[in-house]
Formats: C-alpha cells, structure tokens, sequence
C-alpha cells in the first residue's frame, strides 16, 4: 500500500513537471501576439530552422537545397501566356511599317494617348490661340518729317529748343516726342487663321484721343470682332497721333505709303505666324480699311495715293465723313468689285448725305439698309438713331459689333473671296 502511494506520488510530480515545461514556451508565444517581430529572434528562429533540417535531412542542405531551387527561373510559358490569356500576342508583322489611318474616336477611349512613328495623313495644325501684339514698323504712320498736304508745309511746324511739334487745326501743339513717335502696329492673328485659304487684312485708322491698347484692343474690341466674325481675317492697326485730337494721317500722305506699309507687314505676319515662306501670300492677300472718326483722313488718302487701292476689297466708315469726299467717291466709282459702307449720326449726316447726291449723280446705286448681303459693288449709307453714342460707335452703331457684322456678310459672299473658316461666337 505504501509503495503504491509513492509510485503515485512520483507519477503526479513528473505529470506537473510536464505541464510546466509545455505552458511555458506557450505562454511565452501568446505574450509576442500583436508586437512587432523582434529581429534579433526572427535571425535565431531562422538559424535554429536550418539546423532542425541540417539534423533530420543532411542531403537537402548539402545538394539541393541550393539559390536555385528556392528561387527557380521563370518558365518560358510563365513569361508569355498563352494565346487564350488577356496579354496581347504580337507577331514580328504587327511592327512593320504601315501608312496611317484615321479612325473615328471610339465612345469609349483609354485615359492615356500612345506616341505613334507613323506619319499623320493630311497634316493637322497644332492648336494655338489668338495672337496680338504690337510691332514696331518703319512704314507705320509716325514719326513723320514731311510735308502736311493741307498746306505744302512742313507738318512739324513749330519749335522750342530743341523740340519740335504739330500745331494742329485747333490750335493746340502737339509735342513730336510726345505724340507723334510711337511707331507701333497693332496686330491680330485669330487662332482659327490659315494662310493657305482666301482671308483679308483688316486695316483699322482709329479716331482722335486712342491708343492701341486702351482704345483700339480694350474699349472698342477690334481684336475680339475679328475673332468672333469667324472669318479668316487679321488685323492691323497702326498707331496715329497718341492720344491726341488730331487726324493727321503722317505718312500715309505720301504716295505709295499703305503700298510700303503693307510690304513690310507681310513680312511681320509671316514671321508672327511660324511660317516664312508665307510672305508671298500676305503680300497679295484682299484689303478692308476701316476708317473710324477722325481716321477717315489716312483712310481717303491710302485710297487716293496708297499704290495698292486694287488691292482694297472694302472700305467702312463708322462716323466717319468729316471730309475728302471726292477721294471716297472717286475710289467707288473706279473699284466696281468693292464694296463701301458708310454708317453716320446727327454729327456726320450733312456730309455722307452729301457723298450719297455724288454718287447718285454719277449713276452708282446706294442703299440705305445693311440687312442684305454685301456684294461686289454694293454701296451702303446706314443712319442711326439718337441713341448710338459716337463714343461707343465701334461697338455699338447699326448693329452690336459692327465690324463683326461687316466680315460675317462678306464671308458670305464668295465673289469677294474671304473664307469663314470658324463658327460665330
């Protein structure tokens, strides 16, 4: 009996021994659950790895165990899936050459665009936008040293010192360093202009007190006109006197003036606009003046004397006949295949009603209306009502935007040759 009890109790201290060395390492696991590994046990626990196998399988560590049977080289059909597989199988003649073909854009398109070697055929323009700028051009009204026609004397008729200036009609002097210097052009290009279509040069003689950017770009939207008319038409605007109550015309008096004018602004546009050997076509491309207020006196000369009034397809005046009348009947009655508009208030009425007996008399036919289209040889007189400020007559006169409307009823006129190549805005 007493045997038995201490078999037993032997037996119970060995089964506590036991549990005890099995809960320990367990409790030791359970206390690293949710911790970052620790790295010094992650490099005991892999060498203690490599020396169980070392122990039960001495082979596989000696011969096979090597960099390559862990980490085996791809197999080539792991490389290159199969035909039935989502990446796409290309042979040797999908690379070779092949002319280009345009297709239709897909309702559904890849948010990225892929390069491509092949030639695009026909060749699409870059996009760009609108260009204006001013440019600095020797044949631009001023400075002018010659002559005032008025009078066959000098034009820069007074002197203090070393100055010398104008003294105008009025009265008034007007400074040469001042007022007659700024030999700069305004210059339009819309972004839908192409050279290699039928366009005009819109020529703009702004009226007294302006400049190029103040008045002609931001009060009376010149530029923006042209660009929403959609036609393919530039602008150029030289500067007159600045800013200043005077319609001197400088040298767009002499004879061949607007001819060497325009000479040189071929140049300019076809450097502005990336492609030199387009000189050629803006040098015989179609010309409308638009004479604004006192920018009727280089408008009536450039047609008398400018060398090139062949060249002018058209002729605007916005409130404009304040005189030489017989230059702009002269110019109508031997330019048939252009066409002359003249739109006038209470302050311009007696001359243009005036310019309308002359005309009459000479047996040209006048209309009163701009609601028909413009034709080759069409004459136009629109009178408005009190309402329309001289001021705002740029942009507000028979119409909202009126030089828009002048380009927009010639665009549609193919006799006089001006393409609308963009939608109205």
């Amino acid at each position: 009996m007493h045997a038995d009890r201490t078999t037993s109790g032997r037996r119970g201290r060995a089964l506590r021994v036991g549990l005890i060395s099995a809960l320990v390492p367990l409790s030791l696991t359970l206390v690293q659950c949710g911790k970052a590994p620790d790295p010094a046990a992650l490099a005991a626990n892999s060498q203690a790895n490599v020396q169980v196998v070392a122990k039960t399988n001495p082979q596989q560590i000696a011969g096979g165990d090597t960099f390559e049977d862990r980490f085996p080289a791809p197999q080539f059909r792991e490389r290159f899936p199969s035909p039935s597989e989502s990446f796409l199988q290309r042979q040797m003649t999908d690379f070779s050459p092949k002319r280009a073909i345009q297709q239709q854009p897909q309702p559904e398109q890849a948010p990225y665009k892929v390069a491509s070697l092949a030639p695009q055929v026909p060749y699409q323009r870059p996009p760009r936008e609108d260009l204006t700028t001013l440019v600095s051009m020797k044949s631009s009204a001023f400075p002018y040293f010659g002559n005032n026609p008025a009078s066959d004397a000098p034009f820069l008729n007074i002197s203090k010192g070393d100055r010398r200036g104008h003294r105008s009609y009025s009265g008034r002097v007007y400074w040469q360093d001042e007022t007659y210097s700024d030999s700069r052009v305004l210059v339009h290009v819309p972004e839908h202009f192409d050279v290699r279509k039928p366009g005009v040069i819109v020529v703009f003689f702004h009226g007294n007190g302006a400049t190029l950017e103040r008045d002609v770009r931001d009060r009376q939207l010149v530029p923006r006109q042209i660009t929403d008319s959609g036609a393919n038409a530039i602008l150029l605007a030289p500067q007159m006197a600045v800013d200043a109550a005077d319609s001197s015309a400088g040298k767009f008096w002499q004879a061949g003036g607007l001819k060497r004018f325009m000479e040189e602004s071929a140049n300019h546009l076809a450097r502005l606009t990336g492609d030199p050997n387009s000189a050629r076509a803006f040098a015989n491309m179609p010309i409308v003046i638009v004479g604004y207020s006192g920018g009727f006196l280089p408008t009536a000369w450039s047609l008398e004397v400018g060398g090139i009034s062949d060249r002018v397809r058209g002729v605007v005046l916005l409130d404009a006949v304040y005189g030489e009348m017989d230059k702009f009947a002269s110019w109508i009655e031997n330019h048939r295949s252009g066409f002359f508009v003249s739109s006038y208030t209470r302050y311009t009425a007696r001359r243009d009603r005036e310019l309308m007996s002359m005309l009459r008399q000479k047996g040209i036919s006048v209309s009163e209306d701009m609601d028909g289209p413009l034709r080759p040889g069409s004459v136009v007189f629109v009178e408005t009502g009190d309402g329309i400020t001289h001021r705002d007559y740029v942009t507000r006169a028979w119409t909202r935007d009126p030089l828009k409307d002048v380009l927009v009823k010639m665009s549609a006129t193919p006799a006089l040759a001006l393409t609308r190549v963009a939608s109205s805005r």
